[in-house]
């Protein structure tokens, strides 16, 4: 057991036959956002990288546009502690920083499987990028692009331990790995790679893939459009939303990336 899995006894049937065996589950909890001392949001995810959650999380629905603008950020625990993991995470922005209520009034839940599910109305769904795509690259190579799905894989420890944790990983256009997160929710592993590369000072990143290894929705390319990613490739398939808002915003957008094949559904000039 590790801080991201437990343990769990199960039953095994196999070809009639019962047996008894541990397993390992990856952990799923309840985190919740406070922002300037208010309750904003609270996520189901896997514990871990809990600012860099938070951090994606303000920046894709639009709450900040920079880090600079968060004047303080901590994780806490019941026995409040200070490390990069607990139940609530507290927020404060600088005092200069205006707050649209429009962008934070949510039903206050967000669940692993859905990164939208808790906005309170229709035009709450899209939110705008401060950032616009860069138009004019950068370009992938084909060959390239189909050995992604393999260098995800062999990253993939947490997946490789329980087999259920999405993940999220931005490659530069020669296939070097930039970053990767795993999560319960796919949409939450984009948010903590996002938060990752806005705390290390790389957002925008503009000529940069990110690779999720299962479908693309809608929620998925809007948070990648946020910080201006031009591609998105997934594994799965893309949703019908999903393909207009990228066809939109110009980015290049990637599905059903299975071994020597892949289909491209908007902004093909940007693959080689």
């Amino acid at each position: 057991m590790t801080a991201d899995t437990i343990t769990a006894a199960v039953q095994t049937v196999e070809n009639g036959i019962f047996s008894s065996r541990d397993d390992l589950l990856a952990i799923e909890e309840a985190l919740q956002f406070c922002l300037n001392g208010v309750p904003l949001s609270i996520t189901m995810r896997s514990p871990g990288s809990d600012l860099d959650l938070a951090t994606g999380f303000l920046f894709t629905e639009g709450i900040i546009d920079d880090v600079g603008q968060i004047l303080s950020m901590r994780a806490e625990s019941p026995e409040d502690s200070s490390d990069d993991s607990g139940n609530r995470v507290t927020i404060r922005l600088k005092p200069e920083v205006a707050i649209d209520p429009g962008r934070i009034r949510r039903n206050f839940y967000t669940s692993s499987s859905c990164g939208v599910c808790g906005k309170l109305a229709m035009g709450a769904i899209e939110v705008r990028p401060a950032r616009a795509m860069r138009q004019s690259g950068p370009q992938f190579a084909a060959d390239l692009i189909y050995r992604l799905p393999d260098q995800l894989r062999q990253t993939q420890y947490a997946f490789d331990r329980t087999g259920g944790l999405h993940a999220a990983a931005l490659f530069s256009p020669e296939g070097t790995l930039l970053g990767l997160r795993e999560d319960v929710g796919r949409h939450n592993a984009v948010d903590k790679l996002i938060g990752f590369a806005l705390r290390d000072g790389t957002i925008p990143l503009r000529d940069s893939l990110i690779l999720v290894s299962g479908r693309a929705g809608f929620e998925l390319v809007q948070k990648s459009v946020m910080a201006a990613i031009p591609v998105l490739a997934a594994v799965g398939a893309p949703s019908s939303l999903a393909v207009e808002t990228a066809q939109r915003f110009g980015m290049t957008l990637v599905g059903f990336l299975r071994g020597q094949r892949f289909n491209i559904y908007s902004g093909n000039w940007r693959i080689e």
